[in-house]
């Protein structure tokens, strides 16, 4: 088994919407010591596993974006990667960047750049088109960031912490903290609603503060309610981290949400961070946790 697991090959297929910060994933690879290439038409995919194969060990990790600049080529996608199951080797991941079309809007103005689907008209044109294009393959996407609310050294953090792998064996799981009132983090495989606990915004000396100060955790934590909460999920947790792994999953983000994404989301974020952390490659992020409001 060990013989085997040397052998394997990673693949990480970048591809999403224009504007999305495909770029800046392929750098942070790169920089991880992934070969990468830019704009590589889906029809050489079976070329470039049999030059992965015959690399001789020398190349166990690449990346390539594949986006509609070569819609010409994208139709052969799905025809391409499943040439890639009859290469036993090669493990690959689809990863999926997305953003809204507001923030998509604004990035193409700001850089004063034309959408490639729509280089005489509005970018909002060329947005809707693209999304309706690329519905399928984000339904296949094996990992989904949306870019949005992220600056390019974010969502660098974001694909190390995914694929800086130091251990093969151990699955990779953010506890994410975040605000119902600002969305639902897109990138969320699993998400756990904690407004039903004791609220310490309402205390006026904790409503200022966040729950990675000692007195607002332990408030969250007194309950009895937070206490059955945290067994059962805890428990549940246990019972699907190793199926996951046994499927071939190799990243988890769980979603912890309360209202704002500054008090109760996070300190469970924190408690499950240091629950987990013997066993699997965890972290905790807070993404609203600056927010006022």
């Amino acid at each position: 088994m060990a013989a085997e697991t040397d052998k394997e090959i990673q693949l990480v297929v970048i591809t999403g919407m224009s504007g999305a910060g495909k770029s800046v994933a392929m750098q942070s690879l790169e920089d991880l010591g992934y070969f990468c290439i830019d704009n590589l038409p889906p029809v050489f995919l079976s070329k470039l596993a049999e030059l992965l194969e015959q690399s001789g060990g020398k190349l166990r990790k690449a990346a390539l974006v594949t986006d509609l600049r070569g819609r010409e080529f994208f139709s052969t996608l799905f025809e391409s990667l499943d040439t890639l199951e009859k290469h036993h080797n090669i493990h690959y991941q689809i990863l999926f960047l997305d953003a809204a079309d507001q923030v998509l809007v604004r990035r193409y103005k700001e850089t004063r750049r034309r959408h490639p689907l729509s280089p005489e008209g509005s970018p909002m044109d060329g947005i809707r088109l693209e999304r309706n294009l690329l519905e399928e393959i984000k339904g296949r996407a094996h990992q989904i960031i949306d870019t949005s609310q992220l600056k390019p050294a974010q969502l660098k953090e974001k694909i190390v912490s995914r694929f800086a792998r130091t251990d093969q064996n151990r699955l990779a799981i953010t506890f994410q903290s975040f605000g119902f009132k600002y969305g639902i983090p897109i990138d969320a495989d699993l998400v756990f609603d904690v407004r039903f606990l004791p609220n310490p915004h309402y205390v006026e000396s904790l409503k200022p503060r966040t729950g990675l100060d000692a007195d607002v955790y332990d408030y969250v934590m007194k309950w009895e309610e937070t206490r059955k909460f945290l067994e059962k999920m805890t428990d549940m947790l246990s019972f699907l981290l190793p199926h996951y792994q046994r499927e071939g999953k190799t990243s988890l983000v769980v979603g912890i949400g309360c209202t704002g994404g500054k008090h109760r989301s996070v300190s469970i974020a924190e408690y499950l961070n240091r629950h987990f952390q013997d066993h699997e490659q965890t972290r905790a992020t807070h993404r609203d946790i600056e927010k006022s409001g």
